[in-house]
């Protein structure tokens, strides 16, 4: 389910990806989104990255009230659908968001720290696998609240939307630590702090 994305991905945005087998220091740290694992990836890396960005791209956006992955998209979405709801943001965020931003983060001399951040979005997305053995309601549900971050995207101006939706990133990042696990099976739970939004209905405001 990942392929196509990996394939189409790396044209539009003209990055390399580098597959590279687990060594020790990213041994036992994965992604747990429900019945979907992701091994391989270090979350700090991908904060890091988006950190070297963040007050670059968020100063760009003027709509301060209102909030693409607002709390009907991302709060308390189960673990089941996680691995549904992921997969359909990260492939959003390639397709659209990251393919639209390039020129962008060329201009703002950011390309490194976006490549970083884009690269490792496509190693999770090519390794999520949501079982197709799932039950149905459990798919739709984890669609409907995609559906609800996509709709309010297209009813902003496409430049403003992309925008607004990388300047989000910290936003996902803060949800996506939810199912990151650390060691021995200890996962690591979100801590909020002055550089991390939580999941809000408002804007930059909220969690700032």
């Amino acid at each position: 389910m990942g392929s196509p994305v990996r394939m189409a991905a790396l044209p539009c945005l003209s990055l390399i990806l580098l597959f590279w087998s687990q060594g020790p220091g990213v041994r036992g740290q994965e992604f747990q989104f429900g019945p979907c694992q992701v091994e391989g990836v270090v979350l700090q890396e991908l904060w890091e990255a988006f950190q070297a960005m963040k007050d670059i791209v968020q100063a760009q956006d003027s709509i301060t009230g209102v909030q693409l992955l607002r709390k009907e998209v991302l709060q308390n979405a189960s673990e089941a659908e996680s691995c549904y709801l992921i997969h359909a943001l990260l492939e959003f965020y390639l397709n659209t968001v990251f393919k639209n931003y390039r020129d962008k983060a060329v201009e703002f001399r950011i390309l490194k720290s976006f490549s970083t951040l884009a690269n490792n979005f496509i190693v999770i997305v090519s390794k999520l696998q949501p079982s197709e053995k799932e039950m149905f309601s459990i798919s739709e549900s984890a669609h409907r609240r995609f559906l609800l971050f996509q709709r309010a995207f297209k009813q902003l101006d496409r430049e403003a939307a992309v925008t607004k939706a990388f300047g989000e990133v910290d936003i996902l990042l803060t949800w996506m630590e939810n199912f990151y696990q650390m060691g021995h099976g200890a996962r690591e739970f979100p801590t909020p702090g002055n550089n991390r939004r939580s999941i809000t209905g408002s804007g930059h405001g909220a969690g700032d």
